[in-house]
């Protein structure tokens, strides 16, 4: 198994469709193979069927991150094409009765576990994609999926290409650190051009002492895709809906838990609900400091928003808890803190990163690894880390192909949007986040079946790997071993026992926040609103602790409604079992093996292969609770 060969520059387009029509040509074969009788055996089919699952898995992998990544507009609007390809075949192909009766005619008792898991999760697809209606049903929710495929491409290229900006004079730049003043030029007019990309946003909204110019910032980040994506999402919504009740679900929040740990549609509410409820103490005690110290400076306001909660933090935790952000980010040079992250992750995981150097990459910032575990090469990982023009502007781990066991070797990208300089801790938390991501889908690519490969897992546990890793960038001996300031000297401990400690101030309505964009989740999709502003201004009074910023529309720009749906509340779900999974480690010695290792091949490793509650069972040897987050969220 070697990895895949990418191709020079000038190449890289026809590269990437000849990479989607292999896939497509593959997938097409085996349903050729299929219904023509080749398969003897129940395996048999199983394989052919993986073999053509694989080919579209690698297609739409490639066209999904090189249409988000790749400097070449030709490239994107490629990987776009090869994104619509692959969703229109598969479309097809999950609505296709005679495929579906190859399946259902397949004897199961013949089948070891993992074979009959892949048949059972098939068969449930096929069903779930209307296969068994009649032939206008079929049509129509032929059509529905190819629009949605449309209206989700546009969706994200709205927000990918909406690259808001303003002017200012410099002197109104008060509060900002040297190096991101340093790195902002003063132009022919005498200002400085801000834009509302991560690397500006987010230092802006925390530091910048002019309210003003905070104001406008958070007016610029809070309308991108604005309006386009406001038509765009209501279609999304009702197309949705549409779907879900032709093949037999209430609601399309029924369709989409039904294949998730939460398992029904009206749970979602019920555990937003939870959470708001357990948060509410700690968050309206820390959000009454955060209002004091407002009123200090703006006397008679009653209450605060987004133009000033973020500042106000930081300057609580800077006043309150002898935290400096800037200080703190003298700590955090970006080069150290990559190199730690794989340091620290070798450590915990037994792995090995072995720069690859003899590849032609499709930026010079991108680095590529091969990864080692006792000697044998696990999968590629590519690290592509810092803002450019028109590529994601998030943070997330794309796949470039899924491992299986003898056939092909598992590789990531990750994407991310942070500066080239020193970093703030917060974005060290999310590359050690994202990160997590990456190993898991390089240790769950040894699996058998392309289906259970990488983070193929329920939807609303695969952050949970990722939030535990969370915890080993808070710790201060893990962050000494890479963490040093301009003269080499470590970050003291003390210093990170107060940033834990600043940390968790916020913690109550930090959660309640992530409730209301999980109740816009869930309402978006089950009241379908006439109007999203309205409706977010509603379900931000009810759950946010922060008031709603006049004249903005915040949903336009919300990507998750596109990725997850009616599901954002995954992430707190996750939260949950990751606080419950890291009650096995011992704080004291965060990387032993016994435990570190016994995670890694319990619960990551096996990918897909088996439910994620039956993973954390065995690594925990009991059934997960809510007992480790509720105590940590309370206090």
């Amino acid at each position: 198994m070697t990895p895949v060969v990418l191709p020079a520059a000038a190449d890289f387009a026809d590269w990437l469709d000849q990479r989607c029509e292999t896939g497509l040509r593959a997938a097409r074969a085996a349903v050729d193979r299929l219904k023509g009788g080749e398969a003897t055996s129940a395996i048999e089919a199983l394989r052919i069927w993986d073999e053509g699952q694989t080919g579209m898995s690698n297609a739409i992998a490639c066209g999904s991150v090189f249409s988000e990544v790749h400097p070449d507009e030709a490239v994107r609007a490629r990987g776009d094409a090869a994104v619509q390809e692959v969703h229109k075949l598969d479309t097809e192909l999950q609505l296709d009765r005679e495929l579906y009766d190859v399946f259902a005619a397949l004897d199961a008792s013949t089948l070891d576990q993992s074979a009959a898991r892949l048949l059972e999760k098939t068969l449930r697809d096929f069903r779930r994609s209307g296969v068994d209606r009649d032939d206008a049903t079929r049509a129509r929710i032929k059509e529905i999926n190819e629009q949605l495929t449309t209206v989700g491409l546009q969706f994200r290229q709205n927000l990918r290409d909406d690259k808001r900006s303003f002017r200012i004079s410099p002197d109104r730049l008060t509060g900002m650190p040297q190096d991101w003043l340093d790195s902002h030029e003063v132009d022919d007019d005498g200002l400085v051009t801000l834009t509302s990309e991560y690397p500006d946003a987010i230092p802006v909204r925390t530091f910048c002492t002019d309210r003003e110019v905070r104001a406008q910032m958070v007016e610029a980040f809070l309308n991108i895709g604005w309006p386009s994506n406001d038509a765009l999402l209501k279609e999304m919504f009702e197309l949705r809906e549409e779907l879900a009740k032709l093949v037999g679900y209430d609601t399309w929040a029924d369709y989409d838990a039904d294949v998730k740990m939460i398992g029904k549609g009206p749970a979602i509410p019920e555990f937003i609900d939870r959470i708001a409820e357990v948060a509410q103490s700690s968050g309206e005690r820390d959000r009454a400091v955060l209002l004091a110290r407002l009123r200090q400076d703006h006397p008679g306001e009653d209450s605060i928003g987004g133009v000033d909660y973020p500042f106000y933090e930081e300057l609580v935790r800077k006043e309150q808890y002898d935290v400096d952000a800037q200080v703190v980010r003298t700590y955090f040079d970006f080069q150290a803190v990559r190199a730690g992250l794989l340091d620290v992750t070798g450590r915990l995981f037994d792995l090995s990163y072995a720069p690859v150097t003899d590849v032609e990459l499709w930026h010079p910032d991108v680095t590529a690894y091969d990864v080692e575990l006792a000697g044998e090469t696990l999968g590629r990982i590519f690290l592509d880390l810092h803002p450019r023009e028109n590529k994601y502007n998030h943070a997330a781990q794309f796949t470039l192909t899924d491992g299986i066991a003898g056939r092909q070797l598992p590789e990531g990208i990750l994407v991310c949007n942070f500066p080239k300089g020193l970093m703030e801790h917060d974005d060290v938390v999310t590359l050690f986040h994202e990160f997590g991501h990456l190993v898991h889908h390089i240790l769950a690519g040894r699996v058998d079946w392309s289906r259970f490969s990488g983070v193929a897992t329920e939807w609303d546990f695969v952050e949970a790997p990722s939030q535990l890793l969370e915890e080993w960038a808070w710790d201060a001996g893990v962050l000494q071993t890479f963490a040093r300031n301009a003269e080499g000297e470590p970050i003291p401990a003390d210093l990170v026992a107060a940033m834990k400690r600043a940390d968790d101030f916020g913690k109550g309505y930090h959660a309640r926040t992530q409730m209301f964009y999980a109740a816009m989740s869930y309402w978006f999709h089950t009241d379908r609103p006439s109007d999203l502003t309205a409706a977010t201004i509603s379900l931000q009074d009810k759950y946010s602790m922060f008031s709603y910023v006049p004249g903005t529309h915040m949903s336009a720009g919300f990507g998750h409604l596109e990725g997850y749906s009616s599901g954002y509340y995954t992430y707190m779900w996750s939260l949950v079992i990751a606080k419950d999974l890291f009650s096995a480690f011992d704080p004291e010695d965060l990387f032993a093996p016994e435990v570190a290792h016994r995670y890694r091949d319990l619960v990551l490793a096996p990918g897909g292969t088996r439910d994620a509650a039956d993973l954390v069972e065995d690594f925990l040897g009991r059934p997960y609770t809510f007992d480790a987050y509720a105590a940590w969220l309370a206090r």
